[in-house]
């Protein structure tokens, strides 16, 4: 971008349980930087300020999660053909998916812009914080602008498997007026990297979800008493593992995937709280999720209910074949609904469904990492390097979680096993399409398209990027 804008904030607190006091939070009006960090509060309104802007129907709280990426990775059946039909023959140049890719860069940017300006002061505030808090709130911090240049960089980045080398993205990471170098790929990986290891510095030294550090309501209106709707220590360690398999460092990312999963902090959803639709969101294995307090108005009865035309469903043949006629998966028996009438034959996903539940655990939750990705992505680091003893074990596990049985082998084509239980896991959650793209797969199913040959696995750079800055070609 020519420039990113300076962007001042205070945010108004939505009174409702503790940790939505903090997390669904508004830009009210603009003031001074030195009034809004002059507080330990301000410093958690501005935080809070960008976890609240990323639920946005333009990046995660739709576009970058079911509707842009899945349709992307060809996960449905059904859409709305006039928003999505373009998107789905890949032609990025036609007015909507123009409009969705020019959006994303946008948002993203906007939240990076807000964090560098918070960065900007806090290492002179460290005297006013509490407890270790300076180190919780610097270190989110990093962490969140780490994570949205990554998801910038699976956008608008050629994958490893095709040239680490060639241009991307630029990494912002200051509030001024220059223009930041666009750089190559694996620069821009790197300094994710750097920001993620900073990051889990200062929360494995103050992050409760480590420390034990016992949080109440009293504390600040419970400010860290839920940490997975914060970008916590594991949810970093998470996005390493992420990073590390998209940089082909298998050792690395087995090492961060591994230290989730035995960390032991996270289970695995209940039959019981999925059957009774408790747990519909499957909150039990959140690493990080966002607060949505209006997703069944603004994304169930919009977007996966059988009345509306903007609705995301799949057949139910196609369901099957997602799950290979496994209908004693617990995902497949407790994650969809069935349509009525005319659509009886449609299937809708729940997860966005409200809970059945009035505990607030499983309710409002929308997911950006959960632990079954932590498993795959463990098995896959084995496999790459060999240990299929240790990758089929691994995967496994996921697989008894979901009532399926134990696999005597790995398939021959670890690859399309992969891609399967990614779709069946995160459908509707926006990451299959960014697999199908790190594996540079020549073939994205139900598209007759040859993604490598018409380079749609990467987004063109904004025009106004391009003509303002001379960025050189992405693709």
């Amino acid at each position: 971008m020519k420039k990113i804008h300076y962007i001042y904030m205070i945010l108004s607190l939505v009174a409702l349980t503790s940790c939505n006091k903090w997390l669904d939070v508004q830009p009210h009006s603009q003031i001074e930087d030195t009034e809004l960090f002059s507080t330990e509060s301000g410093y958690k309104e501005a935080l809070s300020g960008v976890y609240s802007s990323m639920v946005s129907t333009s990046t995660y709280a739709k576009e970058m999660i079911f509707g842009f990426i899945g349709v992307l990775g060809q996960e449905w059946d059904y859409y709305s053909s006039a928003q999505y039909d373009a998107v789905a023959a890949y032609d990025y140049d036609a007015a909507l998916p123009t409009n969705y890719i020019n959006a994303i860069w946008k948002n993203n940017y906007e939240g990076i812009a807000n964090i560098n300006n918070l960065l900007k002061h806090i290492d002179d505030s460290e005297s006013i914080f509490s407890e270790d808090n300076y180190e919780v709130i610097k270190g989110e911090a990093l962490a969140l602008r780490a994570m949205l240049h990554f998801d910038l960089l699976r956008c608008f980045g050629v994958s490893y498997a095709v040239d680490s080398l060639k241009p991307a993205i630029p990494y912002s990471t200051a509030l001024d007026y220059h223009v930041f170098p666009q750089l190559k790929v694996h620069e821009v990986a790197e300094k994710v990297l750097t920001d993620l290891l900073e990051s889990e510095q200062l929360l494995k030294a103050g992050d409760p979800i480590v420390t034990g550090r016992e949080i109440t309501e009293m504390d600040d209106n419970g400010y860290l008493s839920n940490r997975r709707v914060h970008l916590n220590y594991y949810a970093v360690k998470g996005l390493q593992a992420r990073v590390y398999m998209w940089m082909e460092r298998y050792g690395k990312a087995w090492n961060a995937a591994n230290e989730v999963i035995q960390s032991e902090v996270f289970t695995w959803s209940t039959v019981d709280n999925m059957s009774h639709g408790y747990d519909r969101c499957l909150a039990d294995e959140h690493i990080f999720a966002l607060n949505n307090l209006t997703m069944k108005a603004d994304i169930a009865d919009i977007y996966f209910d059988e009345g509306s035309t903007n609705s995301f469903a799949v057949t139910r043949d196609r369901l099957l074949t997602y799950f290979d006629n496994a209908t004693q998966d617990y995902r497949y028996t407790f994650l969809f609904k069935s349509g009525t009438g005319t659509t009886f034959d449609n299937r809708y996903i729940t997860k966005y469904d409200e809970s059945a539940s009035s505990d607030n655990w499983y309710r409002y939750k929308m997911p950006l990492m959960r632990l079954p990705e932590m498993y795959l992505i463990r098995s896959e680091a084995e496999y790459r390097n060999n240990d299929t003893n240790a990758a089929q074990q691994t995967l496994n596990e996921l697989r008894t979680h979901r009532n399926l049985v134990a696999l005597p082998e790995l398939p021959i084509d670890f690859n399309a096993e992969l891609i399967n239980e990614y779709r069946r896991e995160f459908l509707g959650e926006g990451q299959l399409f960014f697999l199908y793209k790190r594996l540079n797969h020549p073939t994205i199913a139900y598209s007759d398209i040859d993604p490598i040959a018409t380079r749609s696995y990467t987004f063109p750079l904004p025009l106004s990027e391009i003509q303002s800055a001379e960025r050189e070609d992405n693709k």
